[in-house]
């Protein structure tokens, strides 16, 4: 037993050094000039023949014919763009989704918000390093399961651990909202189909219960520590947003406004499938949503067969301010993010305001609007070259990649084995 744990110890460390990521760029080190370009802002606006210049991980001038300094890239023909933004994803918590000791999004209990996302996050991780070469360069890392799950991070994804990788410590807490509807459990012996979920009404007292308890216990010193409670202070003093997933009318009214009058003051809505019959609510509470991903198919039978692709337009055009994320779809699939956007852009978006869905929009949903999701003097030079339209996969060829004016691989372990593959079958 003894020589069989010393050879496993051996093995796993092996597999650990061949599937070591790509070395983290070091800091930027000459002012950098992207000359040529066609620069999408990220604020729906569009620069032709740009020159962008960035230093010290700063953007410092972006105009037509500005001057240049330092290392020049031309980018004739080529299109520049803010780094995409993924928002709840569980991105460095989760490597394979059928081996469960590679799957850390989710602990053990119900109502957990002082579980942090962050120190499991795993900079290392081959589905992390994937992201980049179709241009998301940051990450909300979030917990999933229970019913509050945990507080999420904003990550850049190129880092050595989680320290040097976050943008954002804890930046919000997320809740599944109890659903009226549920699927039979066939291997329970349950009807298919949807059948009314009778501990509703019972699920929803208990969520509310648990943060008024929540709330009286960070309005006055405490007597007897509670980390659960201690937690959830942040959606009390306004410094954290609650992330709430719900997808049906009911359950989207529910729990906006019991939220609302429980005290939680920000809130965004994740899913949303049905956010578009609840547009004046969530407008009147100033509620961002971040819908799914547009590449789904429809949930009810009734549906309109396009509603997934269409529903950014119409939240759009109902004035909410609107994000995508890929909740629902597997971690490595995070990499479609683009293409998520460019698929909104076919039904009712044209493409800038696409665009906007991953980056500028995302980034004031996450409150980093400050420093990223746009291309403007002052913020931060995490940014790409792509070939063509970055929106549709037939463009996305990146050329270059920055984050933080670090100049990042683009070498994963598929381009790897394209590489090593790509001789193999040759026509003679």
């Amino acid at each position: 037993m003894k020589t069989f744990k010393i050879f496993t110890l051996i093995a796993l460390s092996g597999f650990g050094l061949i599937r070591a990521q790509q070395t983290p760029a070091d800091p930027q080190s000459e002012a950098i000039s992207i000359v040529g370009a066609t620069a999408h802002i990220g604020d729906g606006t569009v620069v032709e023949n740009a020159t962008l210049v960035f230093e010290n991980g700063k953007i410092t001038a972006l105009a037509a014919g500005a001057a240049t300094q330092g290392k020049v890239i031309n980018a004739q023909g080529k299109h520049v763009y803010p780094g995409f933004i993924a928002g709840s994803t569980s991105l460095g918590l989760v490597e394979i989704d059928a081996v469960r000791p590679t799957r850390d999004m989710d602990e053990l209990g119900d109502m957990i918000p002082h579980i942090r996302s962050m120190i499991a996050y795993n900079a290392e991780s081959k589905v992390v390093e994937s992201m980049r070469p179709n241009g998301v360069l940051l990450a909300q890392v979030s917990p999933k399961g229970g019913r509050i799950s945990g507080t999420s991070s904003v990550m850049q994804l190129d880092a050595w651990n989680w320290e040097d990788a976050v943008v954002k410590a804890d930046d919000g807490i997320h809740l599944n909202w109890p659903a009226s509807y549920r699927r039979g459990r066939w291997w329970m012996g349950e009807e298919p189909g949807f059948h009314p979920n009778k501990k509703y009404g019972e699920q929803i007292d208990e969520t509310l219960q648990f943060l008024a308890n929540a709330k009286a216990y960070n309005q006055k010193p405490a007597t007897e520590a509670n980390i659960a409670f201690a937690g959830a202070k942040g959606l009390f003093d306004g410094t954290q947003k609650l992330y709430v997933y719900a997808n049906g009318e009911k359950e989207i009214i529910d729990a906006i406004s019991r939220l609302h009058a429980a005290g939680v003051g920000k809130m965004v809505l994740v899913g949303g499938y049905e956010a578009h019959k609840t547009a004046d609510l969530l407008k009147q509470h100033q509620v961002p949503v971040m819908v799914n991903a547009t590449h789904n198919l429809p949930f009810y039978n009734d549906d309109d067969y396009d509603h997934a692709y269409k529903l950014p337009a119409l939240l759009v055009k109902a004035g909410l301010l609107v994000g995508i994320q890929n909740m629902d779809a597997a971690n490595f699939q995070v990499r479609n993010l683009p293409f998520y956007a460019g698929h909104a852009a076919g039904y009712g978006l044209d493409k800038e305001t696409a665009l906007q869905l991953i980056s500028s929009n995302t980034a004031k949903i996450l409150g980093i609007d400050a420093q990223y999701g746009s291309l403007k003097v002052g913020k931060s030079a995490t940014l790409f070259i792509s070939e063509g339209d970055a929106l549709d996969m037939r463009g996305n060829q990146l050329t270059h990649a920055f984050i933080d004016g670090r100049e990042i691989s683009l070498e994963t372990h598929q381009t790897k084995l394209y590489k090593r593959y790509s001789n193999k079958y040759k026509t003679k």
